[in-house]
């Protein structure tokens, strides 16, 4: 240490002050978003006696009929073993029924039943997206996509640190 009375410095990133103030704003208005969400989500899943992560998989599945487990469990961003689990109990609840497929006796492709076609929450999904957006022009709605695509990214780069 010198002579001089200052103490040590130790260093910290630096961060530009429009960055530094429009971060913790923008990131909790985010994370109200996703709770808010997952509250109404929560409650229309639960409804039909069902998880939030099984209702996710009975809604991505209606967009992707007769998809593997392992094409179904990188569209929903999570591992087959997991996936596995909820198809599992969606299957036993009478939700998803799986198929033989033609030509690979090994893969079975995964289907929704009348009943989960039937399920209100198909329908506050549906509702939810067009509820969500509204007011939002295209435009608006492509420059979130690609903002939120890039949080996730970044999300995914902090996560491995």
């Amino acid at each position: 240490m010198c002579a001089s009375n200052s103490k040590p410095t130790t260093s910290r990133p630096t961060v530009s002050a429009p960055l530094a103030s429009a971060t913790p704003q923008t990131l909790e208005r985010l994370i109200q978003v996703m709770n808010e969400l997952r509250r109404a989500y929560d409650a229309a899943a639960g409804e039909l006696g069902l998880t939030m992560a099984r209702a996710r998989v009975i809604t991505r599945l209606a967009g992707m009929e007769g998809a593997t487990q392992a094409e179904l469990a990188q569209a929903l961003g999570i591992e087959p073993p997991t996936l596995k689990r909820q198809i599992d109990a969606l299957e036993r609840q009478g939700f998803i029924e799986r198929r033989g497929m033609d030509g690979d006796a090994r893969k079975r492709a995964l289907f929704l039943t009348e009943k989960a076609h039937g399920a209100s929450i198909t329908r506050f999904v549906i509702r939810v997206r067009a509820e969500l957006f509204e007011g939002i022009t295209p435009e608006d709605r492509a420059a979130l996509d690609r903002a939120l695509a890039k949080i996730a990214e970044n999300t995914l780069r902090i996560g491995a640190k």
